[in-house]
Protein backbone atom coordinates (compact mmCIF):
# COMPACT_ATOMS: atom_id res chain seq x y z
CA UNK A 1 0.00 0.00 0.00
CA UNK A 2 1.09 3.33 -0.99
CA UNK A 3 1.62 6.18 1.39
CA UNK A 4 0.47 9.86 0.13
CA UNK A 5 1.51 12.62 2.24
CA UNK A 6 0.15 16.25 1.37
CA UNK A 7 1.53 18.69 3.95
CA UNK A 8 -0.44 21.59 4.67
CA UNK A 9 -2.72 21.23 1.92
CA UNK A 10 -4.29 24.75 0.90
CA UNK A 11 -7.37 23.68 -1.33
CA UNK A 12 -10.05 21.05 -0.16
CA UNK A 13 -11.25 20.25 -3.81
CA UNK A 14 -7.57 18.74 -4.49
CA UNK A 15 -7.89 17.07 -0.95
CA UNK A 16 -10.91 15.63 -1.66
CA UNK A 17 -10.07 14.32 -5.30
CA UNK A 18 -6.67 12.88 -3.70
CA UNK A 19 -8.88 11.21 -1.06
CA UNK A 20 -10.92 9.58 -3.60
CA UNK A 21 -7.91 8.76 -5.62
CA UNK A 22 -6.21 6.89 -2.38
CA UNK A 23 -9.52 4.86 -2.29
CA UNK A 24 -9.15 4.02 -5.67
CA UNK A 25 -5.93 2.69 -5.15
CA UNK A 26 -5.94 1.16 -1.82
CA UNK A 27 -3.18 3.96 -0.96
CA UNK A 28 -3.23 5.85 2.22
CA UNK A 29 -3.54 9.66 2.94
CA UNK A 30 -1.44 11.25 5.31
CA UNK A 31 -2.23 14.77 5.97
CA UNK A 32 -0.08 17.24 7.42
CA UNK A 33 -1.19 20.59 9.65
CA UNK A 34 -2.02 23.24 9.35
CA UNK A 35 -4.57 22.87 6.64
CA UNK A 36 -6.21 25.74 4.44
CA UNK A 37 -9.57 24.26 5.31
CA UNK A 38 -11.60 22.72 8.02
CA UNK A 39 -11.87 18.63 7.48
CA UNK A 40 -15.19 18.61 7.36
CA UNK A 41 -15.71 21.47 4.72
CA UNK A 42 -18.38 20.77 2.13
CA UNK A 43 -16.22 21.11 -0.65
CA UNK A 44 -13.60 18.14 0.39
CA UNK A 45 -16.67 16.28 1.13
CA UNK A 46 -18.09 17.20 -2.57
CA UNK A 47 -14.83 16.20 -4.16
CA UNK A 48 -14.73 12.93 -2.38
CA UNK A 49 -18.02 12.28 -2.84
CA UNK A 50 -19.55 9.50 -0.28
CA UNK A 51 -15.96 7.63 -1.09
CA UNK A 52 -14.50 9.62 1.82
CA UNK A 53 -15.91 7.06 4.31
CA UNK A 54 -13.62 4.47 3.12
CA UNK A 55 -10.60 6.41 2.91
CA UNK A 56 -7.13 4.88 5.71
CA UNK A 57 -6.21 8.73 6.37
CA UNK A 58 -4.13 9.69 9.23
CA UNK A 59 -3.87 13.47 10.61
CA UNK A 60 -0.51 15.04 12.26
CA UNK A 61 -0.22 18.36 13.78
CA UNK A 62 3.14 19.06 12.59
CA UNK A 63 5.91 17.73 10.55
CA UNK A 64 7.75 16.03 13.29
CA UNK A 65 4.69 14.41 14.56
CA UNK A 66 4.17 13.11 11.11
CA UNK A 67 8.01 11.71 10.11
CA UNK A 68 7.70 9.62 13.44
CA UNK A 69 5.75 7.26 11.57
CA UNK A 70 8.05 6.48 9.46
CA UNK A 71 9.77 3.07 9.13
CA UNK A 72 11.89 3.61 6.70
CA UNK A 73 12.82 7.06 6.05
CA UNK A 74 14.99 5.80 2.81
CA UNK A 75 11.92 5.36 1.01
CA UNK A 76 10.50 8.78 1.19
CA UNK A 77 10.25 10.64 -1.47
CA UNK A 78 9.18 14.21 -2.08
CA UNK A 79 7.83 15.75 -5.13
CA UNK A 80 9.42 19.53 -6.18
CA UNK A 81 9.63 21.35 -9.26
CA UNK A 82 12.86 22.45 -8.55
CA UNK A 83 14.42 18.15 -8.31
CA UNK A 84 16.96 16.87 -11.30
CA UNK A 85 15.78 13.39 -11.01
CA UNK A 86 12.24 12.45 -12.48
CA UNK A 87 9.91 10.11 -10.84
CA UNK A 88 10.01 7.98 -14.65
CA UNK A 89 13.61 7.10 -13.09
CA UNK A 90 12.74 6.14 -9.75
CA UNK A 91 11.99 2.32 -8.82
CA UNK A 92 9.30 2.54 -6.76
CA UNK A 93 8.28 -0.32 -3.95
CA UNK A 94 4.91 -0.88 -2.00
CA UNK A 95 4.52 0.55 1.52
CA UNK A 96 6.44 4.27 -0.39
CA UNK A 97 6.31 7.51 1.34
CA UNK A 98 4.96 10.08 -1.69
CA UNK A 99 5.19 13.27 -0.21
CA UNK A 100 3.88 16.65 -1.93
CA UNK A 101 3.84 20.23 -0.74
CA UNK A 102 1.18 22.83 -0.59
CA UNK A 103 -0.89 23.90 -3.96
CA UNK A 104 0.93 28.05 -3.26
CA UNK A 105 4.74 27.31 -2.48
CA UNK A 106 5.26 23.32 -2.95
CA UNK A 107 7.35 21.78 0.11
CA UNK A 108 9.33 24.27 2.52
CA UNK A 109 12.97 23.68 2.96
CA UNK A 110 13.22 22.48 6.09
CA UNK A 111 11.00 19.68 4.75
CA UNK A 112 13.01 18.76 1.23
CA UNK A 113 16.23 19.08 3.90
CA UNK A 114 15.10 15.99 6.04
CA UNK A 115 15.58 13.69 3.23
CA UNK A 116 17.35 12.90 0.20
CA UNK A 117 15.22 11.42 -2.15
CA UNK A 118 13.35 14.29 -4.38
CA UNK A 119 11.78 14.11 -7.26
CA UNK A 120 10.02 16.01 -10.00
CA UNK A 121 7.44 15.61 -12.70
CA UNK A 122 8.83 16.45 -16.42
CA UNK A 123 7.00 19.08 -17.75
CA UNK A 124 6.94 22.09 -20.47
CA UNK A 125 8.73 25.03 -19.80
CA UNK A 126 5.89 27.49 -20.38
CA UNK A 127 4.30 25.89 -16.76
CA UNK A 128 5.34 26.55 -13.52
CA UNK A 129 3.70 23.39 -12.01
CA UNK A 130 0.68 21.00 -11.99
CA UNK A 131 -2.21 20.73 -9.95
CA UNK A 132 -1.35 18.72 -7.54
CA UNK A 133 -4.51 16.43 -7.53
CA UNK A 134 -3.21 15.52 -11.51
CA UNK A 135 0.68 15.55 -9.95
CA UNK A 136 -0.58 13.00 -7.55
CA UNK A 137 -2.03 10.95 -10.26
CA UNK A 138 0.69 10.62 -12.28
CA UNK A 139 3.16 9.50 -9.54
CA UNK A 140 0.76 7.03 -8.14
CA UNK A 141 -0.45 5.77 -11.45
CA UNK A 142 3.39 5.30 -12.15
CA UNK A 143 4.39 3.60 -8.80
CA UNK A 144 1.05 0.95 -8.74
CA UNK A 145 2.31 -0.13 -12.26
CA UNK A 146 5.66 -0.50 -11.22
CA UNK A 147 4.42 -2.59 -8.06
CA UNK A 148 1.99 -4.66 -10.27
CA UNK A 149 4.61 -5.66 -12.05
CA UNK A 150 6.80 -7.03 -9.49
Amino acid sequence: MLNIVLVEPEIPNNTGNIGRLCVGTESRLHLVHPFGFVINDKNLKRSGLDYWVHLDVSEYENIEEWIQQIPDQSRVFLMSSHAEKSYLETDFQDGDWLVFGKESVGLSEEVLDRFENHLTIPMSKLIRSFNIANSVAFVVGEAKRQIGLK
